[in-house]
Formats: C-alpha cells, sequence, structure tokens
C-alpha cells in the first residue's frame, strides 16, 4: 500500500484482483480505526503495556501482529501455492484480437495469467472474445475497446483504456490488417493501394509512435510484436498491394527497433496463409482461391468445410505438410513478447511450415 497525500491510495499485487482485495482491507481498518475514533470517550487512561493507542483505537504490538500474519501454518500454505504462471504480472494490449490470430493470442494470454485489452475495429467480436478469456482470466483481468489502425485518435484511445483499467502496458500485439480483395486478380484500383498501405504500414508506425511515451514514462522493459507475412518475400500475381505493405512491414520493424532501443523490443511473425478462423476468409474468398488452384465447389458446402479444403491445399505446399493454424501463430508471437525472447529485436519469424520461395536471401 502506498499513501499519497493530496492525490490518494495505491495498492499492488501480482494482479488487479489481489491488489483490489489489499485496498479493501487497508480500507476497512481503516473505517475500524475511525469508528473507534468516533466512540473516542477517554475511557482509556493510559494504554497497554506494548500497545499504541491513537484516540479510542488501540493497535497491536508490531511482533504479536506479525506472529499473526506469519505463523507457521500460514507459512507453509503459501509454500504449497502453485508457481505464478508464465505472464503473471504483465499487462498486454492486443489489437485485432476479436479473430483469427489475435484471438488465438487472446486466449493464450488469459490463460497464462496476463492482464489483457482486446481491441478491434469489430466491437462485438472483441466483446465476444473477452467473454471467452473471462473464464479463463476473471473477470478483473480482461477488457475490450474499439481500435482503428487507420484512427490516431482511435488507438490513443485504446492504449488510454488498458492503462486506466489496467496500471501500465508491458506489451503491445497486432494481428490487425488490410487483406487483398476477395475476388480481386491483379486489377487494383489506386485507391485500394493507399488504403492498405495506410492500414498495413502507417498504421503500425502511429500504433508504436503513440504508445512510446507511455513505455518510456513507465522506464520498464517492453515488447512490440507485429504481424507481417511470408507474402513479404513471396512474389506473386493478384496480392501486389497486400505483398508490397508486408514488404514493407518488415523493414518497419527493423527501423523501429533501433529507434525504440534498448527499452523497447520491436519483432514480428510471418505466416503463411492461415485460412482457419480469419476474417480475411470470408466464403466468397475462399470459394475464388479454391477455383483458382482448379478445385470444382459445391455452393452447398459449409464455409468450414470449404476452409478446411483451402487449408489443406496450402498445407500441401510447405515441407511439413502442415495448415498453418491461428495457435501457432500466437506461440511464436508470444514467444517474442514475453521473457523467452528478451534478447532478440528487430526480427521477424516465419510460422510457414517451411515454404522454400520464403526462405531467406
Amino acid at each position: 500500500m502506498v499513501l499519497i497525500p493530496g492525490i490518494g491510495m495505491f495498492s499492488f499485487g501480482r494482479n488487479k484482483k489481489e491488489a483490489r482485495i489489499t485496498s479493501e482491507f487497508y480500507s476497512n481498518a481503516i473505517r475500524v480505526m475511525a469508528g473507534a475514533t468516533a466512540m473516542d470517550d477517554d475511557s482509556i487512561a493510559e494504554p497497554l503495556p506494548g500497545f499504541s493507542q491513537f484516540h479510542n483505537y488501540v493497535a497491536l504490538p508490531p511482533r504479536e501482529a506479525f506472529r499473526i500474519e506469519y505463523w507457521a501454518l500460514e507459512e507453509a500454505k503459501i509454500q504449497r501455492m502453485p508457481p505464478e504462471k508464465r505472464f503473471a504480472r504483465r499487462i498486454f494490449l492486443v489489437i485485432g484480437g476479436g479473430s483469427g490470430i489475435g484471438r488465438a493470442v487472446c486466449r493464450q494470454l488469459a490463460a497464462s495469467e496476463a492482464h489483457i485489452m482486446i481491441a478491434d475495429r469489430n466491437q462485438p467480436a472483441a466483446d465476444a472474445v473477452r467473454e471467452s478469456c473471462t473464464a479463463l482470466a476473471g473477470q478483473e483481468s480482461v477488457d475490450s475497446c474499439f481500435a482503428d489502425l487507420t484512427s490516431r485518435d482511435s488507438l490513443q484511445s485504446a492504449i488510454a483504456a488498458a492503462v486506466h483499467r489496467f496500471g501500465g502496458i508491458d506489451a503491445v500485439v497486432n494481428t490487425a490488417a488490410m487483406a487483398p480483395s476477395s475476388l480481386s486478380d491483379g486489377e487494383l484500383p489506386e485507391e485500394h493501394w493507399g488504403l492498405m498501405l495506410e492500414v498495413n504500414v502507417t498504421g503500425n508506425y502511429v500504433l508504436a509512435d503513440a504508445v512510446h511515451p507511455i513505455l518510456v514514462k513507465q522506464n520498464l522493459p517492453a515488447s512490440i510484436v507485429f504481424t507481417s507475412s511470408a507474402n513479404a518475400v513471396v512474389a506473386k500475381k493478384g496480392s501486389e498491394s497486400y505483398d508490397v505493405s508486408k514488404a514493407a512491414m518488415n523493414h518497419l520493424i527493423r527501423e523501429l527497433a533501433i529507434s525504440l532501443r534498448p527499452l523497447v523490443r520491436v519483432n514480428g511473425v510471418a505466416p503463411a496463409t492461415v485460412v482457419s478462423g480469419s476474417d480475411m476468409f470470408p466464403r466468397d474468398r475462399v470459394i475464388f482461391s479454391l477455383k483458382k488452384y482448379g478445385f470444382e465447389v459445391n455452393e452447398d458446402e459449409s464455409v468450414d468445410t470449404l476452409r478446411d479444403r483451402l487449408a489443406a491445399f496450402y498445407a500441401g505446399r510447405n515441407l511439413l505438410n502442415l495448415a498453418i493454424r491461428p495457435e501457432d501463430c500466437a506461440e511464436a508471437i508470444l514467444w517474442l513478447a514475453g521473457d523467452s525472447g528478451s534478447r532478440t529485436t528487430g526480427h521477424v519469424i516465419p510460422v510457414d511450415g517451411g515454404l522454400t520461395e520464403a526462405f531467406l536471401r
């Protein structure tokens, strides 16, 4: 507990719930003292030996209070408590947490005792992920808000929401991006290019720029992890604007790693195509992709069945013959964001099953 005259009371704990309970105990103790003081009738002429007195309130001697708090059985109980999980005491802001990779990141964080602000342009989707994460982490450890990568004000509001709710930010993860047009085959209008670059490149720069003052004030090690793509190094027809934006994203990661050092680490992951659970693959885009690769499509098939077929095709193109899942990307993101990746910055980790076209050149 910390009391600052003229400002207020601050309570600390390994998580928000523990800090709240500590403050409640302290506040109730103050109420007991205030109640005793209000009943002051000078009936206690002198304090008892070893005890201190304030008006009608008599406090236990420090040695006796210590014996009550730290008796052997209490110590034994503390020793038997499970160890803290991977992201206990850490606060994450996840942009794009309403679906796909972002949703997988949030769920893994919730299972690891992190505090999470889930931000997404689709507010209902962010709220739904908040509800599922609450079941894992508890209501006080998870919240959600709106965020749009094309709006600095929106991103600053999401950052402020995380700080106000949890007290700071240890890591920022962005998995949100603008996808290639569902039915595009290389014919892209000029305004499409501009929006793609605004979302996938400028938006990430603005996010880092907006959160940087908070990280500097905290003066604690922090991490930023962006989501690039295997497309950043694989040239092909039909997604030029997306591919170019992700190539720029790779270099932005390196630039930010230099400009934000040594306090803030900046890294990224580069997945191959993630079909499962991704808002980037609505039904029309899945059907278009399957037909492009020569598959016959039954219009009565469910979107999940169609996605499974497309994911299986993509899996056949990598060395491990495995589909890339949101959970696989989340594992790499959290490795970079946590202590395990504390010696890594300016790096982009491929999560592509061994895509030879994306091998480093």
